[in-house]
């Protein structure tokens, strides 16, 4: 009797194609990543991963794969959380430092005003260690206004002369009755002159300081001998003058 192969519906599989269904559901497991990371040791044993059901072949993943999995992504969770504290902590430090600089910046802002209304409130007699040898508005014959028009300071030929506060040098050089002079546009507004000098340390348009040596007292133009003659204006030019004792210790200088 003989027998016919069966065919159609109810064809059984061939080993070749159970096979083949099996490949190609692990390759497709790998593929989208589900066990990509684990596919050496999840598969190592046919028998125990691979299922048959008959039809076809399906992949199971045991406790193991899975612990497996979820410690992989519980340690990558763990590492982006530490990356991301690690971030905020060091932009939370770096605003400290910058928060820091800003304040210090402001203190020494604040010091250098403060040291600058120092220097502009800073006054100084003309002549270190001096004192008054002819007072304002003394009059006689040796001033051609009848009077003197500021106050002398006796000094030797040679003395150091200097700037009796801040401001800056509107003129210099030679004037007539008054020989060699320096005449300086105090910060306030006000201008000072020192008269008869023998030499000039400062040029036209240089600023000073209060104390800081300008030129050296002399006998120079109409003078009796050497000394400092000083006067404080309101204006750069003659005429102008002020009584120059008053305006020294109005600025805190004891005469």
């Amino acid at each position: 009797m003989a027998f016919t192969r069966a065919t159609g519906k109810h064809r059984r599989p061939s080993r070749i194609t159970r096979t083949t269904k099996s490949a190609a559901g692990v390759a497709a497991l790998t593929t989208t990543g589900v066990i990509g990371t684990l596919a050496a040791p999840a598969f190592a044993a046919d028998a125990a991963s691979v299922q048959q059901t008959g039809l076809t072949q399906a992949v199971t993943i045991g406790d193991t794969v899975a612990e497996q999995v979820d410690a992989q992504a519980a340690a990558q969770r763990h590492a982006a959380d530490e990356a991301a504290a690690l971030k905020k902590a060091e932009e939370a430090a770096k605003r400290r430092v910058m928060a820091e600089a800003k304040k210090e910046r402001e203190v020494k802002a604040r010091a250098a005003r403060a040291a600058e209304r120092k220097l502009l409130n800073t006054f100084v007699a003309p002549v270190a260690g001096s004192y008054v040898s002819t007072g304002y508005k003394t009059g006689g014959s040796l001033w051609s206004s009848g009077s003197h028009t500021g106050v002398d300071f006796h000094a030797a030929s040679g003395t150091v002369v200097q700037a009796v506060g801040a401001g800056t040098v509107v003129t210099t050089g030679w004037a007539g009755a008054y020989g060699n002079q320096v005449v300086i546009k105090m910060h306030d507004g006000t201008y000072t002159m020192y008269g008869h000098l023998a030499s000039v340390n400062v040029s036209e348009g240089q600023t000073v300081t209060p104390g800081q040596p300008i030129a050296l007292s002399g006998s120079t133009g109409n003078s009796t001998g050497p000394h400092l003659h000083f006067e404080a204006r309101t204006s750069a030019e003659y005429g102008s003058d002020i009584d120059p004792v008053s305006y020294l210790r109005s600025h805190g200088v004891s005469l």
